[in-house]
């Protein structure tokens, strides 16, 4: 379950982060178990995040828009309707003002990234990034589901 991905946050969060994963299409382990991903795929997936935090902090709305699936980027259309959404409903991604990578799993055949942000409001978020791999091995974002943590940073 995703369940996992946090071990150290209290419970609420966890059954949060797991509710989250239904909604996001994430199914819990069961009987096919969670693993996770191999070396060489967390280093892309890694980089893919990290690529397309690095666009935002620039403004490069045509490069962070690249890092999404097909399926979102035909869904935005276009990388400022893309932007548009991040700007309005993913401030602490777009501006953190620190980012922790976490844990990742395979969970059922898909594979999460769990992410900590502390957005420009001092507000902590956990991120849950669902990572689609390409068929040319790379790895692009599917969907991001925010968590609020509950903890004000200073």
């Amino acid at each position: 379950m995703l369940l996992t991905f946090l071990p150290r946050l209290g419970g609420a969060i966890a059954a949060a982060l797991f509710c989250l994963s239904l909604a996001a299409g994430i199914p819990s382990a069961g009987a096919q178990g969670h693993s996770q991903p191999t070396a060489a795929d967390q280093k892309s997936i890694l980089a893919t995040i990290q690529a397309q935090l690095d666009a935002f902090q620039v403004d490069d709305h045509a490069r962070a828009f690249s890092f999404a699936t097909p399926r979102l980027r035909e869904m935005f259309g276009t990388p400022e309707n893309f932007m548009a959404m991040v700007r309005g409903g993913y401030m602490s991604v777009y501006r953190p003002q620190s980012v922790e990578f976490l844990d990742s799993r395979v969970v059922s055949g898909r594979t999460g990234q769990a992410v900590r942000f502390v957005g420009p409001d001092g507000i902590a978020v956990i991120a849950i990034y669902t990572m689609e791999k390409q068929p040319d091995g790379s790895w692009r974002i599917a969907a991001v589901q925010l968590v609020p943590t509950g903890e004000i940073s200073s």
